[in-house]
């Protein structure tokens, strides 16, 4: 295993974070938001073709070939959550019915959150809907954290266009790379200033860099080796004002890094 990356407020793991929730001590998380694989390859009919121009990249990463059981996710969800804590999974209309089967019984309540692409791809050919929102589940206990200050605060529905410009990585790019602006909106409502926000499916690390901006910390873990060093470099240039850093790319130059270095966590 890759040693963990360590600064002051973060700890990143590159490995299956099945693994890695064995560390981490009971009750210490104040809010799990993450984006697991939605297992839709099954579904896709691969690129769209259009006419008089490129076709529309419609490929599924090779993780999603996956299968995902939310039952592997519910003792050490339950276990390394804070009573005031939160959970919320991004997830599509194939697995909100699993996500709901194996957690509702064990949380107060269970709900779902609608995130509205206001840039979805185009179904250039008009024959269906576009494919325009996206599904969170949450959950909670009696007596978690919630910061809303007004009634229009508590619609469960966010309108962000997706990732693009400069904040979409360019390489490499993650097919699933959620906008900062919709993930600091389900930070500030489910969590306070220094809690610890975990992403056990971190990608390219867009919900550290949401955590960061609003003065929490941050764990997190990515099985794909890419993706993990995208995200200590992404990290590493939001931290020191985008500084130009050599790349980190090896377990070598990570172990390096960190290994003298006193940080916040206590794991």
């Amino acid at each position: 295993m890759t040693s963990p990356y360590k600064e002051k407020r973060i700890r990143l793991f590159n490995e299956d974070c099945l693994k890695t929730m064995r560390i981490i001590p009971d009750n210490s998380i104040d809010l799990i938001l993450t984006d697991p694989p939605y297992n839709i390859s099954k579904y896709s009919t691969g690129n769209i073709e259009l006419p008089n121009r490129s076709a529309l990249n419609n490929d599924i990463a090779n993780w999603d070939l996956v299968e995902l059981d939310p039952k592997d996710f519910i003792e050490d969800f339950k276990r390394i959550l804070k009573p005031t804590g939160n959970i919320f999974i991004f997830t599509s209309y194939n697995m909100i019915g699993k996500w709901h089967d194996v957690f509702d019984s064990e949380f107060d309540t269970f709900q779902y959150f609608i995130w509205h692409k206001t840039n979805p791809a185009p179904k250039i050919y008009k024959n269906g809907f576009l494919n325009s929102c996206e599904m969170i589940a949450c959950m909670w206990n009696k007596g978690h954290t919630w910061n809303f200050s007004t009634q229009n605060e508590m619609h469960n529905f966010f309108e962000s266009p997706i990732c693009m410009g400069k904040e979409r990585l360019k390489n490499p790019k993650h097919p699933a790379q959620k906008p900062i602006k919709l993930l600091e909106h389900l930070i500030k409502i489910a969590s306070n200033e220094n809690d610890i926000v975990f992403d056990p499916f971190m990608g390219v690390a867009s919900t550290a860099i949401a955590a960061l901006n609003l003065n929490r910390m941050f764990a997190g873990c990515e099985i794909d080796e890419t993706y993990y060093y995208a995200s200590i470099n992404r990290i590493k240039n939001h931290l020191y004002n985008n500084k130009k850093f050599p790349n980190i790319n090896s377990p070598e130059v990570v172990k390096e890094e960190t290994e003298n270095y006193m940080s916040t966590f206590d794991w």
